[in-house]
């Protein structure tokens, strides 16, 4: 009999344990309709060292298992938090309701928030469990096990809100979220209750699903360690939980990503994985973030505020077009490094409003990597001079003088005075850009001081020019080809553009077609 390698691996879990298991699978049960068939992955170690994943197909009865629902909350101090929370709970609501029919033991555990349920009958049905001894203490929490498993892939040191700016941290939740069912039955507890309901019942299987896997779902009395120490075979759903992890931090890999490392880490250390397959017969569920085209914003200048006028733009112009963010700025102590800049590794676009910094040779060299694999680059107002620092940079630290000639297709060599706006107009044959799409360029005036960029290169096409008093017309938005990268600049991007309807649409616009995706967002 082949049991999945993290419950035979397990060190609390005894001989007699795995007798049981055994035992469960072989054991001709009563009334087939009962019978939980379910796909469990686990990671097996090799001879290398190396884990790899396997799948093992086990039969647990229904009336033996329970579903623990973990911190499914109504509201999350983090936004990003709530927002996948909810996205997510209508299909766990579905996987519980069919668990229900078939008899599985539901025990909702929205921890902290069982004032709010105290008369219910499904409160008092966890209250009324007498209590049992147990292998090891039910603590409130169970942290890091160094003896048992490794440290966590990733860093939620800083609380692992993913949003941009961070969110607050205060205790929001005051129940389970409503699109979750609780019905008589079911029972609600935040505590060893669970377990000793489970012991009550005869419940000897687990299927934990909620929030968030490298926190509650791991440690809380009700949870993954916890069950496992006590003997309980235990799986987790995979598609039906999250993680609390900021992309911008160690390993520098979107959120759904991050997600997906700790549930590695869970079945290598822990316990197998199932999917809510088993019961909706639907694809295992995916958060929309995770198909969704990936911008990163890198961010390094002190004149025009774009700290604070670009990340107002991804979260209102695109956000709601489907295209996720990371915003990455230059380090406050020492502005010429970019924490986090390995998102790229990742990223479909890169967003650039940086000037005159020379990046440590290693974070320059993603920046290299990300061009040279042909992926879309966007350029505002000093773009053009992002990585050109005259020759002057310390050692270990590297420049791009020809950053904007070989990218953006530009040729910057100052600007016009300070004061005078300028009048835009389209340039000769745009007309039916895609990037100018709703724009009403007559409608705006640059903001800022007009920029010397003449000629372009041969490869860049001119979309508006930019025009002062007593002075040539000047290309203040093109788009150039670079190899197989699709570019975008404007030297527009001054304080005042974002005010302009028309300049968010342009840029708006220009993040579509340079991810080459306005059809699929629109």
């Amino acid at each position: 009999m082949n049991l999945p390698n993290s419950i035979r691996r397990c060190p609390v879990v005894s001989t007699l344990l795995v007798a049981a298991i055994t035992a469960a699978l072989l054991t001709p049960q009563a009334g087939a309709e009962t019978i939980l068939k379910l796909a469990a992955r686990d990671q097996v170690r090799a001879a290398t060292g190396e884990f790899k994943a396997a799948e093992t197909p086990i039969a647990w009865d229904a009336n033996k298992t329970a579903i623990v629902v973990c911190d499914m909350w109504d509201k999350h101090w983090c936004e990003g938090a709530t927002r996948r929370v909810g996205e997510m709970a209508p299909r766990m609501n579905e996987v519980i309701s069919a668990a229900r029919e078939k008899g599985v033991l539901i025990i909702h555990c929205p921890s902290s928030c069982l004032d709010f349920y105290k008369d219910s009958p499904m409160r008092k049905l966890a209250q009324q469990a007498p209590v049992v001894e147990t292998r090891v203490p039910l603590e409130r929490w169970c942290h890091l096990d160094t003896n048992h498993e490794a440290a966590l892939p990733i860093d939620d040191s800083d609380g692992g809100c993913d949003c941009w700016p961070t969110c607050k941290n205060y205790q929001a939740w005051t129940r389970q979220i409503d699109a979750i069912d609780i019905v008589e039955g079911d029972a609600i507890t935040d505590s060893a209750e669970a377990y000793y309901l489970m012991k009550q019942r005869g419940i000897d299987n687990v299927i934990v699903m909620g929030v968030h896997t490298n926190m509650c779902v791991l440690g809380r009395p009700f949870s993954i360690r916890q069950m496992v120490n006590q003997g309980q075979n235990v799986v987790l759903m995979r598609d039906m939980t999250d993680t609390m992890y900021n992309s911008r931090s160690k390993p520098f890999v979107p959120h759904t990503k991050g997600t997906d490392l700790v549930i590695d880490h869970i079945e290598k250390y822990w316990c197998p994985t199932i999917t809510s397959t088993a019961f909706t017969d639907k694809p295992a569920f995916t958060f929309a973030e995770a198909t969704q085209p990936h911008v990163v914003f890198m961010i390094g200048e002190r004149e025009y505020e774009t700290n604070v006028t670009l990340p107002e733009f991804a979260k209102k112009h695109l956000e709601p077009r489907g295209i996720r963010s990371t915003i990455i700025h230059a380090d406050q102590a020492d502005n010429n490094r970019f924490a986090g800049l390995e998102a790229l590794k990742t990223a479909d676009l890169l967003f650039v409003s940086v000037r005159r910094r020379c990046l440590p040779k290693e974070q320059l060299d993603l920046v290299r990597e990300f061009v040279a694999a042909g992926k879309p680059v966007i350029g505002i107002r000093t773009a053009s001079h992002a990585f050109d620092t005259k020759g002057e940079h310390p050692d270990g630290h590297d420049e791009w003088q020809e950053f904007d000639a070989q990218v953006l297709g530009g040729n910057y060599h100052g600007h016009h005075a300070n004061g005078v706006t300028s009048i835009l107009s389209l340039a000769e044959g745009a007309e039916g850009h895609p990037i100018l799409e709703g724009v009403s360029v007559d409608s705006f005036i640059g903001g800022g001081s007009l920029y010397q960029v003449s000629p372009l290169a041969k490869t860049a096409t001119p979309l508006i020019i930019g025009t002062i008093p007593d002075h040539p017309g000047e290309p203040v938005a093109w788009t150039h080809q670079h190899g197989n990268s699709r570019v975008f600049y404007t030297s527009l991007g001054h304080i005042s553009d974002f005010k302009n309807t028309a300049f968010n649409r342009l840029l708006e616009n220009a993040v579509l077609w340079a991810l080459d995706r306005p059809a699929l967002l629109r």
